[in-house]
């Protein structure tokens, strides 16, 4: 193994933020749990505020590699001669759902009965509003037969108290909580890969690691990254949050009790062992490239999964 660590390059990876963010705990558990440490790498963690952020990092030279979003990368991370590779996936989809105000339950059974209605986001231009009008459209529904309503991050949940919103599409803590409170159901569900797939109808990857196909690392260096992340994913799954809150920066712990949410969350959160296939990629680019004015140059090929997994991990 001190072969090995001899042999491995420094990586720095943009990371997207903000720090709370369940899509990427599994990279910050890496970092300071020790599974980069165990494969021999050294990865510096470069934060940035947004997925927008990472993804302008990775086209900027600024990182060897970028954790963020399909949709960030497809908009902001790709520039001319670069060939951006997806090296792993995280998520299918924003962990997110579209819950439905308990009151209003006798006349909405179902995504195509909201026309008419009005659907809170957080704020305009959030990814999970183009995700919300693909699962409009597989219930035939165009976004102008919907009333799409802003009403901040921390006014979902009073606003569908209020009347102000009949739906909304809501992260997985607050779900969660609305549905045991019997104050909210669920229509459309994206929290889980198995989730999303019924729910949009295809198979996607939102939050996903890339590189450039210009000047990726090499294949040693992301084999020990892949093996690194995947049993991070391991860890949250069997292990304790509390024993990992010790560990990780209080900006990515929070509360305890929000991260105890968070960990219970990741049981079901991530693809099985970060595989993607082109199928995935491709559909989720044709929809995204759907809702959202993208680049015509802008496209994302998958790194072959067989060149950098193949080294056996511990």
């Amino acid at each position: 193994m001190l072969g090995l660590i001899v042999l491995l390059q420094t990586l720095t990876l943009a990371l997207s933020g903000p720090a709370a963010s369940p899509e990427y705990l599994p990279i910050w558990v890496a970092a300071h749990d020790g599974h980069f440490a165990r494969q021999g790498l050294t990865v510096n963690l470069k934060p940035t505020r947004s997925e927008v952020g990472a993804a302008e990092a990775l086209a900027q030279g600024q990182a060897d590699l970028a954790a963020t979003s399909v949709e960030a990368l497809l908009r902001f991370g790709v520039r001319e001669g670069q060939h951006p590779r997806l090296l792993l996936g995280l998520t299918a989809a924003p962990p997110v759902a579209l819950v439905l105000d308990a009151g209003h339950t006798a006349r909405v059974r179902a995504v195509t009965d909201l026309a008419g209605l009005r659907v809170g986001i957080a704020a305009p231009g959030v990814a999970e509003h183009a995700w919300l009008n693909f699962i409009l459209a597989r219930a035939r529904l165009t976004p102008a037969q919907v009333n799409v309503v802003s009403a901040g991050s921390q006014g979902l949940a009073r606003a569908l108290s209020t009347g102000d919103i009949h739906a909304a599409v809501v992260p997985d803590a607050l779900a969660s909580e609305l549905v045991a409170a019997r104050r909210a159901t669920i229509l459309a569900d994206l929290r889980t890969p198995a989730a999303a797939e019924r729910a949009l109808g295809i198979s996607t990857v939102s939050a996903a690691v890339f590189v450039r196909g210009d000047r990726r690392p090499g294949e040693r260096e992301l084999a020990a990254f892949t093996r690194a992340i995947v049993s991070a994913e391991a860890r949250l799954v069997t292990g304790g949050a509390s024993e990992l809150a010790e560990k990780l920066p209080r900006s990515v712990v929070g509360s305890v009790e929000e991260f105890d949410a968070r960990v219970r969350q990741a049981k079901g959160l991530y693809l099985p062992e970060g595989r993607v296939t082109e199928e995935q990629l491709e559909m989720t680019s044709l929809f995204l490239r759907d809702q959202l004015p993208l680049p015509a140059r802008a496209r994302i090929q998958l790194l072959p999964p067989g060149r950098v997994r193949a080294t056996p991990g511990r």
